[in-house]
């Protein structure tokens, strides 16, 4: 188990978090923050791949799930129209990075947008920014030097405007299929190395954004494992949970890089199961990417009809995950009463 340092949150940073997050501190946030892979995954089902659509796509979206979630993560370039569909009770998070890393395909360099800065972000309601790196701990230091550096400056930018920073570190390796077998056996030691990287105080982080340490698609007897391959037994995965969680030192929330929404459910039990104490989720395909060939094919209309059936039962089905797995962001830091600078 890590070394708990009992570090403050500041009353402006607690608030905005708590507008990210229930009455009990869970974080039920919804993502929508995709750009051009979005956009050209709707022009190649059959819809229009334009700036338009993407917007009318976040928009459904955002008015069907927010009645149902704590928060929307939104990106500014597309989505802010979108923002004025939302419930008034979710929080709002912003993107603050560039989609992609069409620039350095190799390395993967994170970099901000460039007509936003955190502050201007926040005069667009955001309560919360959130950044996504490529992180393999074990590449080349000084690249990762220089990725750290980028979160030191964000994190010194959101502290200078007293809003949280959500940090969404993706494990990948140079050369390896991250959906494949041998992948798979990596990914648990750089989740748990990054997860204790990213804790450190120097980077300002409020709230880790992970990927749950293991592919369930691997895991021996697990729904997800389709194929009969293994990387890890149902034991080896829940330690490889507990082992991760104990390496972070900041609350934590889980995403559902792109899997379906039972298999994504599926991770949450085995993290509940494993004692994890993750404090909710950022989840985005997992609840509407099966409605994107209905909006591509059928229209606005169609997709509305199965936001407001399947993709909320979607939400509302992890949400009962979460009644029960999750506990409140507030419990790496002693209790809510501790955290208030």
């Amino acid at each position: 188990m890590a070394v708990q340092t009992r570090a403050r949150v500041t009353k402006g940073k607690a608030k905005n978090i708590d507008a990210c997050a229930d009455q009990r501190g869970i974080i039920r946030a919804a993502a929508m923050d995709q750009r051009g892979s979005l956009m050209r995954e709707i022009g190649k089902q059959g819809g229009a791949g334009t700036p338009e659509s993407l917007t009318e796509f976040k928009t459904a979206v955002t008015r069907a799930l927010t009645p149902y979630a704590t928060a929307i993560l939104m990106d500014p370039e597309y989505g802010l129209p979108a923002l004025r569909a939302k419930a008034p009770t979710a929080g709002v998070l912003l993107a603050y990075e560039r989609s992609g890393y069409d620039a350095d395909p190799e390395n993967r360099m994170p970099d901000v947008l460039d007509r936003w800065t955190v502050r201007r972000l926040v005069e667009a309601g955001a309560n919360g920014i959130k950044v996504l790196i490529y992180y393999d701990p074990f590449d080349d230091k000084d690249l990762n030097l220089r990725k750290e550096i980028v979160i030191e400056r964000i994190g010194a930018e959101c502290a200078a405007n007293d809003v949280p920073l959500f940090v969404e570190p993706l494990a990948y390796k140079k050369g390896m299929d991250e959906k494949g077998l041998e992948f798979a056996k990596r990914k648990p030691d750089a989740v748990k190395k990054y997860m204790a990287t990213f804790s450190e105080a120097r980077f300002g982080i409020d709230i880790l954004k992970v990927e749950v340490p293991v592919n369930m698609a691997y895991v021996q007897g697990s729904k997800a494992n389709k194929s009969g391959e293994v990387a890890y037994t149902k034991a080896e995965a829940l330690r490889h949970f507990k082992e991760a969680a104990d390496a972070a030192t900041k609350p934590f929330i889980y995403l559902s890089a792109g899997v379906t929404d039972d298999v994504f459910r599926e991770s949450l039990e085995y993290a509940a199961e494993s004692g994890a104490p993750f404090s909710g989720v950022l989840c985005g395909r997992a609840t509407w990417l099966e409605g994107l060939p209905i909006y591509a094919k059928q229209g606005r209309a169609a997709f509305d009809a199965w936001l407001a059936d399947k993709g909320v039962r979607n939400i509302q089905m992890l949400n009962e995950v979460l009644d029960h797995a999750a506990k409140p962001w507030w419990t790496v830091y002693g209790g809510r009463d501790a955290i208030a600078a």
